[in-house]
This record gives structure tokens, C-alpha cells and sequence, in this order.
């Protein structure tokens, strides 16, 4: 059976993606209310009652603002590694099902080899993941979904896990000249955006699209872009003048996704 793969939204108010594979159906990161998560799934025909599990990256209230709406009314399963949960764990009333996971290794979840790398955010212990589907008798399937957003420089190790998915959603936060314009935001916070562990700009994102090499790509979303700070015209534009150079462009597609209205139609691999 296919993957199928479908972002709910994504910006620095709230991220959240529906992975569906034949045996389970996921939610990567709550980032938006209980409320909102359930209509925002209730508007690609699904429910809370269909979600066996959440996938938590990191802490911040963009990425776990819904645990606690999404847990009260019955148990779920909330993957994290420890720095993660006892942040997120601090901020609620009642007690997660939290499923503890280490982060740098791979472990199994139904019908799914999830890997979870380390990322350089300014969080307790942020991660990325790699969602790969196992087929039958354990046999690895070459579909495989990336997530990684909030993340203030592509290390080595990101690069290498970025490479092998089908589909990436990858973050491109900024654009240098709007955050540097922007009278809302004090100078220390956007020298935090801008610091290694902190935020993606336009410049590093495309940046990486065109010197990435052997990728197995089929679909890139970029992603978690700043609603102030950055346009999806602006990113589009930018895209254009890059495409040209990315070697193998012809086999995967880019999409820049609105942080204003971040539903995506459903995507399969």
C-alpha cells in the first residue's frame, strides 16, 4: 500500500502532518489546539478516534501546543525522547502516554521504521524524523517521508538523513532582508533566528536544494515559514531562478507551503 502523506499546516504559529501508511495513522507534531487539530482533520475526513499516535519533535508551543486538547478525552500514544516530554509534560495537567524514544537511533512503530537525528534548535533535545514503511516479513520499502523544520544550520548528519526521502518537508523560515526590516521583533530575537540554533533562512534553503546530490526526492515541501518575516511569492520567485541548477529537478516537485493557510492537498509515494 502507498504512503500517504498530507500537511495540515505549518508556520511559526503551528505545525502538524497526517501520515497514513496501511496499519496506523500518525500525526507528526501538534502544533495548533485540540480544537483546531480536530477540525483541521475533520477537513481531510478524518478524526481524533482514527489517530494511533503522535510524533513530537521538539517542545515549543508551535510544535506541541495540542497535547494536552488531543489527550483529554482518552488515552494516546506520544512519542518523544525524555528532554521533550518532561518539558512538554511540565505545562499539563494530567499525564501523557508518553512512549520514550533515544535520540540518533531507529526503532519500530506497526508498519513503520521511525529514525529520529538530532537537530540544532534551541530546544531540550529537538529531532527530526525519517518515517520509513516496512513491508512484509520486515522488508524495508523505499517509502520514506522527512521531517525537519526548526533547525538554525544543516549539519552533516541532517544532510545525510535529509537525502534518502521520497518526500521532504524542510524548513525555510525566513528571508534575511524582511527579518532585518521587521520593527516587531527586538534585535536579540532575531539574532537568535538567525544563530545556528535557531532558523532556516530563504538562503541556506535553496542553498541546499542546489548543491544536494544523489537525493531520492520526489516531492519537497518547503515549510514553517515566518508569516512577517517571509512570502510565499518571494520563496516562489526565489525557487525560480534555482530550479534550473538543481541537478535531476525534473524528478521531484517543490512546493512552498502558506503559513496563512497551510493545508495541503494529500500527497502519495
Amino acid at each position: 500500500m502507498a504512503v500517504q502523506f498530507q500537511i495540515l499546516g505549518s508556520s511559526s504559529s503551528g505545525n502538524c502532518a497526517l501520515l497514513t501508511t496501511e496499519n496506523c495513522k500518525i500525526l507528526i507534531d501538534a502544533g495548533f489546539s485540540g480544537r483546531q487539530l480536530c477540525n483541521l482533520l475533520e477537513s481531510c475526513g478524518e478524526s481524533r478516534d482514527n489517530i494511533d499516535a503522535i510524533f513530537l519533535t521538539h517542545e515549543h508551543s508551535d510544535h506541541s501546543r495540542g497535547i494536552g486538547g488531543l489527550c483529554r478525552n482518552g488515552p494516546f500514544k506520544v512519542f518523544a525522547n525524555h528532554g521533550t516530554a518532561g518539558a512538554v509534560q511540565a505545562k499539563l495537567n494530567r499525564r501523557v502516554g508518553w512512549q520514550l524514544f533515544e535520540t540518533g537511533g531507529s526503532f519500530r512503530y506497526r508498519d513503520l521504521e521511525v529514525t529520529a537525528f538530532s537537530v540544532p534548535h534551541d530546544a531540550c533535545d529537538p529531532v527530526g524524523f525519517v518515517f520509513r514503511q516496512v513491508g512484509e516479513n520486515g522488508a524495508q520499502s523505499q517509502k520514506t517521508v522527512a521531517w525537519c523544520t526548526d533547525l538554525g544550520h544543516l549539519s552533516h548528519l541532517v544532510k545525510e538523513r535529509l537525502r534518502q526521502a521520497d518526500i521532504l518537508v524542510l524548513e525555510a523560515n525566513y528571508e534575511t532582508r524582511l527579518l532585518d526590516e521587521d520593527h516587531r521583533r527586538p534585535w536579540s530575537v532575531k539574532q537568535r533566528i538567525k544563530s545556528r540554533h535557531g532558523h532556516l533562512s530563504n538562503d541556506a534553503t535553496l542553498e541546499y536544494l542546489q548543491n544536494a546530490e544523489e537525493t531520492s526526492w520526489k516531492k519537497v515541501f518547503l515549510a514553517h515559514l515566518s508569516k512577517d518575516c517571509n512570502e510565499v511569492s518571494l520563496l516562489e520567485n526565489r525557487l525560480k531562478t534555482v530550479l534550473p541548477y538543481i541537478e535531476n529537478t525534473e524528478a521531484f516537485q517543490v512546493s512552498v507551503v502558506d503559513p496563512t493557510n497551510g493545508l495541503m492537498p494529500a500527497c502519495m509515494v
